[in-house]
Order: structure tokens, then C-alpha cells, then sequence
């Protein structure tokens, strides 16, 4: 029975996706709503069936969301223009020191705001709170080690995170870019590198995945994504276990840059459409990992805080960013690839209808990884003091 059960749950995590395609394909009302969004949808229905639960059930999850990721991020990089991309650089690397600078602050008035008198080892999720959201998971797990944070606090803080986080994301990708806009200049992007889900032009955007036609490239490209990931896992396995994630996603998404401007990588059809697939597969095994039946039991403290830290620092960056004229695409993205770390990143721009903005993305989620664990301790070394 157990084996049965795994079985079932690869082929629901695996498939799912393919079955909201259908259903966007198919209604226009649901293909508005978006496949991106539909999936977090059910993957939060799986959380709430009690059933994805033991070491079984999240070694699965952890592989397929190891899998699904790496293999992705070149498959949508292949089509990518760098020339745009390299356009992006000034205002991607502004609205990344503001983003950086917004999450500090905010981190430190959350501190003194939120810090229960009896706690005297809060200045640990203030620690925690600077790593996972310059960085992500991987450096949350580290400065759980260098922090010497509890397991019962760690969990406390990944549960409301995963919460607050998925909120978060669930704005960028609906209303925030409409909201956003009246305040930032709108993002200019060249009419042929638009991926919009909802435009009649490509209803059949993912469904060529399925045309007999183009089969064979797609192998292809799969096999060269499947490909720069071994080198990208053999390149990781050379640096120290703190460096590992960065490494990885760094040299993958290096290879999928160069291999862009192979003409006859660059011309293979629909890898963008497959490397999405992952995506979508991605986004119903992160989103079924929420488990609500944790925040039965808040911690009002910790709760605020990690409230405080993820909007507040939101509002900070736009309000900053406004004075530098950042688009708020770039903003979007920058929050996206911070707050809610790379494999986000393409989530995101594919609710955007933006590719552009994918490389940006995921360089600054690369540099928040490998600052995000030096900030974390340095922060929780400075609330100390406070």
C-alpha cells in the first residue's frame, strides 16, 4: 500500500498540471484566472486532505521539487533575449539594493515593535527572517545550524513564512502589477516576447508541447537542460555545503544563458511551454507543503513579525523605488526573487507575461543566496545590541 500510495502521489503531482491546462484550454473564464494560479489552488486543496503528511510523503516532495526546477530554469532560458535582459541590468540592480535595504529595515522595526519581553533569544528570527528573505529556504536552513535556533522556532517561523509568503506571491502575480502601475513607470517590452496566457494567439500554447511535429526538439531540448543540470550538480559537489544551492542554480542558469545564443538551441520550439510545465509542477508541490493545522497554536510575536516583515518591506521597496523610477515589473520580480526565492522567479514572470525579466530574476535571487546567510548572522548579531 505505501509504494501504491507514492506511485499515486508522483502521478497526481506530475499530471495535475497537464489537467489545469485542459481546463484553461478549454474555458476561457479559467484560462483568465491563469494555469500558474489554478495550480497553487490545488496543491493548497491537497495540504487540507491531511494525507501528504511523514518522512515518505516530503522526500518525495523534496525530489520532485529538486527535479523540476533545475531542469526548468534552462529549458525557459533557452528563447530568452539577452539583449533585453541586458537592458534590465540598471534597474534590476537598483531595485535589488533597495529591496535589500527595505528587508533590513524593516527586520529592525519589526524587532523593537514585536520583541516579547520574556523572549530573550528574538533576535534569532530576526536573524532568520534577514536570511530567508534575501535568500530563501536553503539559507534558512543554515542559519538555523549557525543560530543554534530550536527545531520547534524554526518550524513556528518556515510554517507562518510559507503562509505570509504565499499571500505574497498570490498579490504579485494577480493585482499587484495593476496596483503597482500607479505608482511605477510600466514596463516597455517588445510586442514578440510577450507570454500572455490569456490571448487568443496562443490558446495553443502549451498544447503544442503535445504535436507529434515537435516531439523531437523537445527531447533535444530536454536533454541539453537534463544535461548543464549534471554539470551544474557535478560543479556543486566541488564547493562547501553553504555554497552548494547558489552554485547550482548560478551555473545552471549560466548554461542556459549561453546556450541562448546558439541559434539552433534558440530556435527549438516551445521550450519556454516545457520549462513552465516544470514550473507548474513546482507550484503544486510547494503550495500542497502548507500545512494550515500548524497555525492553530500562533505565536502572536513571531506571527506580526513575519507579517511586518514581508508586506512591510514590500511597501518600503515601492515607496523607494518610486523615487528611482523603477518599472514595476522590475519591482515585481525583484520581490518575487527575494521574498519568495528563484524557483519563483518564472512563476512570477509568467503571470506578468513577461520573459524579459526571468534572468534579471533569477541573477538577484542568486546574489540573495549567497549574501543571505552573511546578512542573517550579521542581523541577528546587531539585534542583539539593540
Amino acid at each position: 500500500m505505501p509504494i501504491i500510495f507514492d506511485i499515486l502521489l508522483v502521478l497526481t503531482y506530475v499530471l495535475s498540471p497537464l489537467g489545469i491546462l485542459y481546463l484553461c484550454f478549454k474555458y476561457k473564464k479559467l484560462n483568465k484566472i491563469g494555469a500558474v494560479l489554478l495550480a497553487y489552488v490545488v496543491g493548497i486543496l491537497l495540504s487540507t486532505t491531511g494525507i501528504l503528511q511523514g518522512e515518505r510523503v516530503e522526500f518525495i516532495q523534496e525530489i520532485i521539487m529538486s527535479v523540476c526546477i533545475p531542469i526548468g530554469i534552462p529549458l525557459l532560458l533557452f528563447s530568452s533575449d539577452l539583449r533585453q535582459s541586458f537592458f534590465l541590468a540598471r534597474s534590476a540592480m537598483v531595485s535589488l539594493l533597495v529591496a535589500l535595504f527595505s528587508v533590513v529595515t524593516v527586520v529592525v522595526v519589526g524587532y523593537l515593535l514585536f520583541q516579547p519581553n520574556e523572549a530573550d533569544s528574538f533576535y534569532k528570527v530576526g536573524g532568520l527572517l534577514v536570511g530567508i528573505y534575501t535568500g530563501g529556504t536553503p539559507n534558512l536552513a543554515a542559519l538555523q545550524m549557525v543560530l543554534d535556533v530550536d527545531a520547534e522556532t524554526y518550524l513556528m517561523v518556515h510554517t507562518y513564512d510559507m503562509l505570509f509568503s504565499t499571500l505574497h506571491l498570490f498579490f504579485l502575480m494577480t493585482i499587484g502589477k495593476k496596483v503597482f502601475e500607479f505608482f511605477l513607470p510600466t514596463f516597455k517590452k517588445k510586442t514578440n516576447q510577450e507570454f500572455d496566457e490569456n490571448s487568443s494567439a496562443n490558446e495553443e500554447l502549451f498544447w503544442g508541447l503535445l504535436k507529434r511535429d515537435n516531439q523531437s526538439a523537445i527531447f533535444k531540448a530536454l536533454g541539453i537542460a537534463v544535461l548543464m543540470v549534471v554539470v551544474g550538480g557535478g560543479l556543486m559537489m566541488l564547493v562547501s555545503e553553504k555554497s552548494k544551492m547558489a552554485v547550482l542554480v548560478l551555473s545552471i542558469t549560466s548554461l542556459g544563458v549561453l546556450a541562448s545564443f546558439n541559434n539552433k538551441i534558440k530556435s527549438l520550439p516551445k521550450t519556454f511551454e516545457l520549462g513552465m510545465y516544470f514550473i507548474l509542477v513546482f507550484s503544486v508541490v510547494v503550495s500542497s507543503k502548507l500545512n494550515l493545522s500548524e497555525l492553530s497554536h500562533i505565536n502572536v510575536s513571531v506571527f506580526y513579525y513575519i507579517l511586518f516583515v514581508v508586506f512591510g518591506s514590500l511597501l518600503l521597496h515601492v515607496l523607494i523605488c518610486m523615487i528611482f523610477k523603477v518599472d514595476a515589473d522590475t519591482v515585481i520580480i525583484t520581490s518575487a526573487a527575494l521574498i519568495c526565492s528563484p524557483p519563483f522567479v518564472p512563476v512570477v514572470a509568467g503571470a506578468l507575461n513577461n520573459r524579459s525579466i526571468i534572468i534579471s530574476g533569477i541573477t538577484i535571487g542568486v546574489v540573495g543566496y549567497a549574501i543571505g546567510n552573511y546578512l542573517g548572522y550579521l542581523m541577528s548579531e546587531l539585534l542583539q545590541l539593540l
